[in-house]
């Protein structure tokens, strides 16, 4: 048994609460996949980096709307993967080699299981391995969701995991799943040349954002991809390179690869955590405010525990979890109250807060307002004639609810909404009081706000 001050199960988010402040503790660091976890890897980051590439691509095709003659001859697609995944597979090496030089970390490789309280076993490449420590940081992450009429198939898929990795684009790629990361992926393989059809059981795409933004969103890619809604996948059949995949209507499609992107599901379930007291649901381990597992010494962070599985929401609650385990007498909470969020498709779609479907089932009076991006000046500029700012405000008290944006800069233009929101700023003051540059395409969001005056 091999006893530390603190354990930190992940490589991901968990790893980077470790700072100096931790220099005075003898930390194990347990990684069973590369350093950086999920969105350095296989997520957030490398699929922005080719979301960029596919954009500029786009915008080749789309020049003659700015009266230019441009022609894309190819997007050289090794190239860009290469590029992509040089960058972050050398960060990731370095992020390793960076903890195993550190004095007071050991790195052990394999994965964590509870052997007891306060105890894990690794199997690592030389054998097991039991460890025990004061303190357990557990931010193990989470793992593409694959239905059973893929997984029993015996035939090849492809999951966000891995997909980004293909030596070339395929010529027929079948998406089964509707939500952002399908979005973003289809986005990506679409603008490099492949034939895209998208699979999804709900009659919208991106059913989980504002019903504004995900039928608009809907109408807007119909003309790019094949989109099957209402559809569900019922059988894989075929050979590796040409699958058939039965829909429930009967249909048939030709694939040579096949996406899975229906979600994710957290990892607490590959973690034997009964053996330690750890209270889970559905393998999500079960925090309070201030991130504490049900087991005494044990705390969790990430995706393997929060409701909100996103990065920028990880990264806080390792903040968080820091303080906690070095102040354990003035403890901080996690707040969940204004969580933005944002899907890199074209268009860009960005959110914060309610939808209006939400806000209709908890029973709220509220007033919308949309104001479109072709009704002001730099709107006019980038001839954009789809995007648009919605936001809903509570009648009478001003206090902004939610807020949804679709069109280009969206994840950037989203943000004075969250500052509104976290700060409790009401709509008529963050547009009356703060200047807003003419003609910034902030003005979409001024805009929207002004017009909720006349509601």
């Amino acid at each position: 048994m091999r006893s530390h001050d603190l354990i930190v199960i992940g490589a991901g988010t968990g790893n980077t609460l470790v700072d100096d402040r931790f220099a005075h503790l003898d930390v194990a660091v347990v990684a069973e996949g590369p350093f950086g976890g999920t969105c350095l890897n296989a997520g957030c980051i490398p699929s922005k980096m080719l979301a960029a590439t596919a954009d500029v691509a786009d915008a080749v095709r789309e020049a003659h709307r700015h009266d230019i003659d441009a022609e894309l001859r190819r997007v050289r697609w090794t190239d860009a993967r290469d590029r992509v995944f040089g960058r972050l597979d050398t960060t990731a090496k370095e992020g390793e080699e960076g903890r195993r030089a550190s004095e007071n970390v050991t790195v052990y490789r394999g994965r964590a299981r509870f052997t007891g309280e306060r105890r894990i076993g690794v199997e690592t490449a030389s054998g097991p391995v039991e460890l025990c420590a004061d303190r357990i940081v557990v931010a193990a992450g989470g793992r593409p969701v694959v239905p059973p009429v893929v997984a029993d198939s015996g035939l090849p898929y492809e999951t966000s995991d891995t997909v980004m990795r293909l030596d070339s684009p395929p010529e027929r790629l079948v998406v089964l799943g509707g939500g952002y990361i399908a979005a973003e992926l289809a986005h990506v393989f679409h603008s490099v040349g492949s034939h895209v059809t998208v699979v999804e059981q709900q009659d919208r795409l991106l059913a989980q954002q504002d019903e504004a933004v995900s039928e608009a969103f809907t109408d807007i890619v119909r003309d790019q991809w094949d989109l099957r809604l209402g559809r569900e996948l019922t059988e894989v059949s075929g050979e590796p390179g040409d699958l058939r995949l039965t829909l429930d209507d009967g249909t048939e499609l030709r694939a040579d690869t096949l996406l899975v992107a229906v979600g994710r599901r957290p990892n607490g379930d590959r973690l034997g955590l009964d053996a330690a007291g750890i209270d889970a649901e559905d393998g999500r381990i079960t925090v309070d405010e201030h991130l504490r597992t049900s087991a005494e010494g044990v705390w969790a962070l990430g995706d393997v525990s929060t409701a909100v599985p996103l990065k920028h929401v990880a990264n806080r609650e390792a903040e968080v979890v820091a303080h906690n385990l070095l102040h354990p007498g003035d403890l901080r909470t996690m707040s969940y109250g204004a969580v933005p969020a944002a899907v890199f498709t074209r268009p860009q779609i960005a959110q914060v807060g309610l939808t209006e479907r939400e806000a209709r089932e908890q029973g709220l009076d509220y007033v919308t307002a949309t104001h479109r991006y072709e009704d002001v000046a730099y709107g006019w500029a980038l001839e954009e004639t789809r995007g648009f700012c919605k936001v809903l405000v509570e009648r009478g008290t001003g206090r902004l609810l939610g807020a949804h944006l679709l069109g280009p800069q969206a994840a950037t233009l989203v943000q004075p909404l969250v500052v509104a929101q976290t700060f409790g700023i009401t709509a008529r003051d963050l547009a009356e009081r703060p200047l807003w540059i003419h003609p910034a395409l902030t003005e979409v969001v001024e805009n929207a706000l002004r017009e909720l005056d006349s509601r």
